[in-house]
């Protein structure tokens, strides 16, 4: 997803990991467990719902390079790992002669991967399998909120 703002500049709306519940449509809550609001280390419990699946997804802040990245380890009832990754955006070039493409500070990559890991009562490798494509709408709907905030 392409973001109409630099990396510094989506980097600070993001690094404030308690309003991710404003952009992220199955995030509800954000509770902190530690007293650290950011970097890495930084634990919370996010109340997620998907359906009528709710579920309080533990969360660590396990990377944090401002500006560039942010990874988080799952330790709740869904385990895994997820990274936001940010970087300077290519930009068309009109003219032959130019490079095809070049990267330009005022707009930003922002790619979402997550790698999750089902209890056995949600299903498993199976449930998995059955939750992607709607995951994978929640997410793409999520990256279009987070667009719109810039």
């Amino acid at each position: 997803m392409v973001l109409d703002a630099s990396p510094d500049e989506v980097w600070a709306d993001i690094e404030d990991i308690s309003s991710h519940v404003e952009w992220m449509e199955d995030a509800v809550s954000i509770d902190f467990t530690t007293d650290q609001r950011s970097g890495t280390g930084t634990e919370f419990d996010c109340a997620t719902k998907v359906g009528p699946i709710r579920l309080v997804d533990h969360m660590q802040i396990t990377s944090w390079e401002p500006g560039r990245a942010m990874g988080v380890r799952h330790v709740g009832l869904v385990t895994g790992t997820g990274e936001f990754t940010l970087r300077p955006a290519g930009v068309e070039v009109a003219s032959r002669d130019e490079a095809e493409s070049s990267p330009s500070p005022e707009r930003t990559q922002f790619v979402w991967t997550e790698k999750l890991i089902f209890p056995w009562w949600l299903g498993g490798p199976i449930g998995a399998t059955f939750a992607r494509p709607v995951l994978g709408h929640i997410w793409r709907t999520n990256l279009k909120n987070l667009q719109r905030r810039f």
